[in-house]
């Protein structure tokens, strides 16, 4: 593959189906795919093959729009599937509403000659050619969308070297990086996760030469999840076994730990599963933990600090992405000044606490609730790479102020008291300190959570995150009646992210 056409060989009908489900991984909207071919070439078999894996329906009736030109799906993307071979003339094409879709919508056209170039210029276009159990799928592009569709196709030969060359990909979910994953079901097997995290290049540098992501001590690559892993395993937590590993391309093929949560059907918390994701963190932060995890023999994980760079680097990104948002402008150097020097002694503080073992993002979406298990194994553990050894506290405000879900102030109390009273029977632990630790974590958390959703927003094109803001602003106000983070309430106060007192 040199990155602007290449072949790819499909033998037997099976391989069209595979070949359909790597693209569907890939689709979004804005797509525009041809399908180009002699009669029985293959294409519409194609199409059906892209469109049953994009609805996670092997049965879907895909009828071939010969007649209707226009078929739309509501499939996990919305598609339109489009057949010109019966087109009247090139001209009629602007009649079909294609261009107007796209923005929307990802497009298969199948004879896409017929439209004489009125269509614009593909994304992709797989040219299938050959007949009988081999034919040839020739497959060019523009990069973006090249670089995807080899990405999905680097991920389907890493299956076939794991022995899972077969099985049927289905999109399960991605996150607020880069990372995807998919579910993989082979017949006889218990399904596995394939986990899609690409090398993360670094940013610009921003400070003192690095990157934020180097300063905050964000995992670039899979290996910190792999070494993680082990290390949970190796103390007795549920992490997910790993099957099969690619370190240096980024993929891996992990256990199915389930797919019940810590919430209801509608989404709302169920109490009993915090406590226990709660006790099961007073377990966590009762083992002591080494600084250096294997993730494979002669590669070593460095587990960094969550330091005081770290920590204050995440709060910025309220000044730097959430203030503007609210206000039109962002902060004034004297109140840059202001901000850093109260986080200053906050962190001071807080550094001088308790540390262990920090997951980082201990919370609703990554957590796996397994209720036909006993003990700490109830509470199935997802998504650790970048963690980090600091403040204790941190991953109970992660938990008992969850950035998307509504928990209660009585809910809140009840996590915390649960965490509280597991860690009283361990020796050495100071419950006085542990609460003012928690409200200065609490209140970094959620003022790097309200930067990250804006960002996520205006940065990344990923509005949903907005709606979160008014949840994390309520949680930031109860963690700033702490009376220890007075002159941090005062601060926001004079920012204008929080009411001035008696207003």
């Amino acid at each position: 593959m040199d990155g602007q056409s290449f072949q790819r060989e499909l033998v037997g009908e099976a391989a069209t189906g595979r070949l359909g489900e790597d693209l569907a991984a890939i689709l979004a909207p804005g797509d525009l795919v041809f399908l180009e071919g002699d009669l029985g070439a293959g294409k519409s078999a194609l199409a059906r093959a892209i469109l049953r894996a994009l609805a996670d329906d092997a049965e879907l009736d895909v009828p071939s729009p010969t007649f209707t030109l226009v078929q739309p799906y509501r499939t996990r993307i919305p598609v339109l599937h489009v057949d010109l071979y019966r087109l009247g003339s090139p001209d009629e094409v602007q009649e079909l509403g294609i261009g107007e879709a796209l923005a929307d919508h990802a497009i298969l056209v199948e004879w896409p000659e017929r439209a004489e170039g009125l269509l614009g210029e593909p994304a992709l276009t797989i040219a299938l050619s050959g007949a009988g159990e081999s034919r040839m799928a020739a497959i060019s592009g523009q990069p973006r969308a090249m670089a995807r569709l080899q990405r999905s196709l680097a991920a389907r030969d890493f299956l076939d070297e794991a022995g899972w060359r077969e099985a049927a990909r289905r999109h399960l979910t991605g996150d607020a990086s880069a990372r995807a994953y998919e579910t993989v079901r082979l017949s006889g097997r218990p399904i596995r996760i394939l986990m899609n995290a690409p090398r993360q290049p670094d940013g610009p540098p921003i400070r003192d030469g690095k990157p934020y992501s180097q300063i905050a001590h964000l995992a670039e690559s899979v290996t910190p999840f792999v070494a993680i892993d082990r290390l949970l395993r190796a103390r007795g937590f549920c992490a997910p076994e790993i099957e099969a590993v690619d370190l240096e391309a980024g993929f891996l093929l992990i256990e199915n730990l389930g797919s019940e949560t810590v919430l209801d059907a509608s989404g709302a918390p169920i109490a009993e599963r915090y406590v226990a994701a709660s006790q099961l963190l007073a377990a966590i932060h009762g083992k002591s933990w080494p600084r250096e995890a294997e993730a494979a023999p002669g590669i070593v994980h460095a587990i960094p600090p969550y330091d005081r760079s770290a920590l204050a680097i995440e709060t910025e990104l309220l000044l730097d992405w959430y203030l503007p948002h609210v206000r039109g402008t962002g902060a004034e150097e004297q109140e840059r000044r202001d901000f850093s020097e109260t986080w200053d002694g906050m962190i001071d503080g807080v550094l001088a606490g308790e540390t262990s073992l920090v997951l980082r993002d201990y919370h609703s979406p990554n957590l796996i609730w397994r209720g036909d298990r006993a003990g700490h194994e109830r509470i199935g553990l997802i998504d650790f790479q970048d963690a980090l050894i600091g403040p204790s506290a941190y991953d109970v405000a992660s938990l008992a102020q969850d950035a998307r879900v509504d928990i209660s102030p009585a809910l809140e109390a009840k996590i915390v008291d649960a965490y509280r009273q597991a860690r009283m029977t361990q020796g050495g632990f100071d419950p006085e300190r542990f609460s003012r630790d928690y409200a200065i974590m609490a209140a970094q958390r959620a003022s790097k959570i309200l930067g990250i959703f804006v960002r996520l927003k205006q940065r990344d094109g990923k509005p949903g995150y907005i709606r979160h803001l008014p949840r994390l602003l309520a949680y930031l106000s109860r963690a700033l009646a702490h009376p220890d983070l007075a002159p941090l309430a005062a601060c926001y106060q004079r920012l204008g992210i929080l009411p001035e007192q008696g207003s």
